[in-house]
């Protein structure tokens, strides 16, 4: 498979734009074939944006092909806390993004391929993408026991999910991307995609728990590399066009005008926390102090990503009534947000009396109260 430069690029879509600035709409039809060669999960979701808001698809058709470094990606209704182990991506440096199409949560790193499938709305259909992917792979290794579910669903030995679906309709536009489990890393997988959260009631969009297996567990002859190659090839046979994959940068301006406003909006704490649906948390810890073990029930109620309301059932006396109520005071209205959490109870421990159990057992509280974040 052929790559071209970015030069080849800009003048593809100056032709297919349909915005005032590309001056005209192109009339021809047939398909294009894009590659990024950006790793970052939020420069690749925007290039998805920018195609759909942007590029004329009336008679045309687009795949666009990317991988990226470890990230969770979201559905635009999902709640992020119920999805997956926000304290382990900390750790890990793994990215959290929420994508604007709905669906559930997928774990990406170099060993998964992801496909978008751009047409315009009436022209829409996941089963066939799907069976285009299917029909690639068996090209590639004719004894794959791979197919397509109901569920619009990649299963490969009839039990081990390979590919998960997500949508966007516009009024005009639309967009198919799956997935597709190469050579994933299983355990990293399965790790941040468990919740520790406990007591969290939501009406967002729960992902549904699938077993899951790598392609190159089944044939280790396989590369990442040979599989995009491969649906490449089989795309540009079904629609009868070009073969070649078109390198574009989703960093470039000077191609995708907007484009990194698009990537930062991706990033900000209010799209990937603030669009999470209201939720609640309704749950019990156990804090050790000195010989005793204690009970602390917490209430809270948060909505687009800020804790609405809160309550805090300590043991009696075991902190100043006036104290635990400027807690609770102060929460109100706070971003549910580890960082924003420690710099507010760093804060009013420095207005607390100088006694050196009192700063104990609020530190202790606080550490807490964090874990549920």
């Amino acid at each position: 498979m052929v790559l071209r430069s970015s030069l080849k690029t800009c003048l593809q879509l100056a032709c297919i734009l349909r915005t005032p600035k590309a001056g005209f709409r192109s009339t021809t039809s047939g398909g294009l074939i894009f590659q990024s060669v950006s790793n970052d999960v939020y420069q690749n979701l925007a290039v998805e944006d920018w195609i759909h808001d942007h590029v004329n698809l009336e008679n045309r058709q687009v795949l666009f092909l990317w991988r990226n470094s470890p990230a969770v990606v979201i559905g635009r209704h999902q709640n992020p806390w119920q999805e997956c182990n926000l304290r382990l991506l900390r750790q890990k440096n793994i990215k959290l993004a929420r994508r604007r199409s709905g669906g559930g949560t997928v774990y990406h790193d170099l060993g998964n391929i992801n496909l978008t499938f751009f047409t315009n709305r009436k022209k829409y259909e996941r089963m066939e993408n799907l069976k285009l992917v299917v029909k690639a792979l068996k090209a590639l290794r004719p004894q794959l026991d791979v197919h397509v579910t109901d569920r619009y669903d990649i299963l490969l030995d009839r039990q081990y999910k390979i590919s998960g679906t997500a949508a966007k309709l516009g009024r005009t536009a639309a967009y198919h991307h799956c997935t597709l489990l190469c050579n994933t890393d299983k355990c990293v997988l399965s790790s941040v995609l468990k919740s520790p959260y406990k007591g969290l009631k939501s009406n967002a969009t729960p992902s549904v728990p699938a077993s899951v297996k790598n392609l190159l567990d089944e044939d280790p002859g396989l590369t990442c590399e040979m599989i995009l190659n491969a649906i490449a090839e089989e795309y540009a046979t079904h629609h009868q066009v070009d073969h070649h994959i078109t390198l574009i940068n989703p960093a470039d301006e000077t191609v995708l005008p907007g484009i990194n406003n698009k990537t930062e909006e991706l990033q900000t704490w209010e799209w990937v926390y603030g669009k999470t649906p209201k939720f609640s948390i309704s749950t019990c810890f156990n804090m050790v102090y000195r010989d005793s073990i204690l009970d602390i029930k917490v209430d809270m109620d948060v909505k687009h990503g800020r804790i609405e309301a809160c309550n805090i059932d300590l043991p009696e006396q075991w902190l100043p009534p006036a104290l635990c109520s400027e807690l609770v005071k102060s929460l109100t209205g706070s971003k549910f947000c580890p960082n924003e959490t420690t710099t507010l109870t760093t804060t009013m421990l420095r207005l607390c009396p100088q006694d050196d159990e009192l700063h104990s057992r609020w530190n202790l509280l606080c550490e807490n109260m964090i874990t549920l974040m």
